[in-house]
């Protein structure tokens, strides 16, 4: 007997005696497109998810925060770089000053000190004992925002340097004359450098080989060579220097000198001056400059100085060694100052004022003062 065929979906020609096996393999075809849609539904989700953090990773580095240390609170206040909103401070230790990022993004080292406060002509004999033990690099988790450790730092720490890699921390101590080499993954002061009296500014060099102190009463700045953690040599500047930038290409310094309203460039390779840069008041009437901190742009071609009692901060250019244009009333003495990543903006941290300036680098003006109270001495720019 003849079997009778009918048309299939696809219009071809099928036996009644295959029917069973077509709807069944028509089942499992269905199956495996219901399959393949939810792996393509899986898929799509998984990558949507994928973007959403990539693009929360690029806006957590687009909104970058303002860590200042806060000398008088014993705190690091925490500041939006975008909206100026002041969060939680973390609290660390007794007077806080300088400040650096671990390498990684993930650490604030922070400067602790048991001194008690003493400007300029304060006598000393007069002050509250120190508290040695108070004296310290603290740790900062930036995740957590909480201190997680103290490594030892000599007597009385104020600025340090990071080396390249983030092993190794250069403190200056200026009541002992001294300079502190610590070893992070040792925990412990390894050596111990006579520089010269009341060291202050530390800077490592780019390729980590030199270390350079600035020796603020006797108008040197220290070299020490990181390999055998010794002083070399000792390269006269301006009085009363406090702050180093080096070049990204290591060739030159550029050291802020208080009190005589300068910067000194200095040669590193051949370790001698080469001129020095004069900075004036925008008015006459104004309080002359006294340069404090010192920060380069990424590229190496502009350096901006923070004036101190001046309240302002000059621009300069490092090719011409000229200075290019000097931002008025900042702050009242600005001190610790830094760059946002993009070069657009700086900050600065303004001590008697209690507050952050905001400076728009193009119009050099101040966009904003954000109080943070007490005495604030350091700032860095970090990733959120």
């Amino acid at each position: 007997m003849r079997s009778r065929s009918t048309s299939s979906a696809d219009g071809s020609r099928q036996s009644p005696g295959s029917r069973g096996r077509i709807r069944s393999g028509g089942r499992a075809r269905g199956a495996w497109r219901i399959a393949g849609a939810r792996l393509a539904l899986g898929t799509a989700i998984a990558g949507v998810a994928v973007a959403c953090s990539r693009g929360g990773a690029e806006s957590d580095r687009s909104h970058p925060l303002l860590y200042v240390s806060n000398e008088t609170e014993g705190t690091i206040a925490v500041v939006d770089a975008d909206s100026g909103k002041v969060e939680p401070p973390i609290t660390v230790g007794k007077r806080p000053r300088g400040l650096k990022l671990s390498p990684d993004g993930t650490r604030l080292y922070v400067a602790l000190s048991g001194s008690p406060i003493a400007g300029p002509g304060v006598d000393e004999s007069k002050l509250p004992p120190a508290d040695r033990s108070a004296d310290g690099i603290g740790v900062v988790d930036l995740k957590t925002r909480a201190l997680v450790k103290v490594y030892p730092s000599g007597q009385d720490p104020e600025a340090f340097d990071l080396a390249p890699g983030g092993k190794t921390i250069y403190v200056s101590n200026e009541e002992t004359s001294e300079a502190s080499v610590l070893d992070l993954d040792r925990g412990e002061i390894v050596k111990r450098i006579p520089v010269c009296g009341e060291p202050e500014g530390v800077t490592v060099s780019p390729d980590g080989s030199t270390v350079y102190v600035t020796c603020e009463a006797e108008n040197f700045v220290g070299v020490i060579d990181a390999r055998s953690a010794s002083l070399v040599t000792r390269i006269p500047v301006g009085p009363r220097p406090r702050a180093i930038a080096v070049t990204p290409d290591g060739r030159t310094l550029f050291v802020t000198s208080e009190t005589s309203a300068s910067v000194t460039v200095v040669d590193a390779a051949a370790r001698e001056p080469r001129g020095s840069i004069a900075l004036k008041a925008p008015d006459a009437a104004d309080t002359p400059p006294r340069p404090m901190g010192i920060v380069l742009a990424r590229d190496g071609k502009t350096a901006y100085v923070s004036n101190g009692r001046g309240t302002s901060v000059a621009v300069i250019d490092v090719a011409t060694r000229t200075p290019t244009r000097i931002i008025a009333q900042v702050g009242t003495r600005p001190w610790g100052i830094a760059l946002s990543a993009d070069g657009r903006r700086l900050f600065t941290a303004n001590g008697p004022s209690g507050d952050v300036s905001f400076i728009d680098v193009a119009t050099g003006t101040v966009a904003r003062r954000v109080q943070v109270g007490g005495s604030p001495w350091g700032v860095v720019v970090a990733p959120r």
